[in-house]
């Protein structure tokens, strides 16, 4: 049987165990049409790039499939049914993975605090200002290839700015 990958978004209004057990309809689904679900990953509520039906956030769920083309036909046109399935994506792949994807390893690297150290705020000097940041980074000779100007002193070229030409009239 082909494998699949699946995620997909549900509303932000539903509690976490509502987006479980929409979650195990799905899976219950597959087993019916005689696939079945390696792999379930609740991602958490997460923000979404956009509003989708005036939503800003989405309860983000993965689920790794082996099941026939028929069944995860019939599993997405269920989730188009479903009104708290704002999004979904399925995607075949030759092989499914066997940890944990990109995004709970994401999660548990930050988590642990391992390599970086404890986060520093502001008043311990974690954070510097623009102005350091990019004095830092001029380059050498940046403005001496310009000449200098003092303020108040008239433009290079000469002195007054050219007055208003008069036109004579004749008749």
């Amino acid at each position: 049987m082909p494998f699949y990958e699946n995620v997909f978004i549900a509303r932000q209004d539903i509690s976490a165990t509502q987006a479980e057990a929409l979650t195990e309809t799905f899976s219950n689904l597959i087993g019916e049409f005689g696939g079945k679900v390696t792999k379930k990953e609740h991602w958490g509520l997460r923000n979404i790039a956009y509003r989708i039906k005036k939503n800003r956030k989405g309860h983000y769920v993965l689920l790794n499939i082996d099941a026939p083309a028929a069944a995860v036909t019939e599993m997405e046109r269920q989730m188009r049914i479903n009104e708290d399935v704002l999004r979904y994506l399925t995607v075949r792949v030759d092989a499914l993975e066997e940890g944990p994807s990109a995004m709970l390893q994401s999660r548990s690297r930050d988590d642990r605090d391992g390599d970086r150290g404890p986060r520093r705020g502001f008043r311990e000097g974690g954070f510097r200002g623009d102005r350091d940041r990019d004095r830092d980074r001029e380059p050498p000779g940046y403005r001496e290839d310009r000449p200098r100007r003092e303020f108040g002193a008239p433009a290079a070229g000469g002195g007054a700015p050219p007055a208003a030409e008069t036109r004579e009239g004749g008749a």
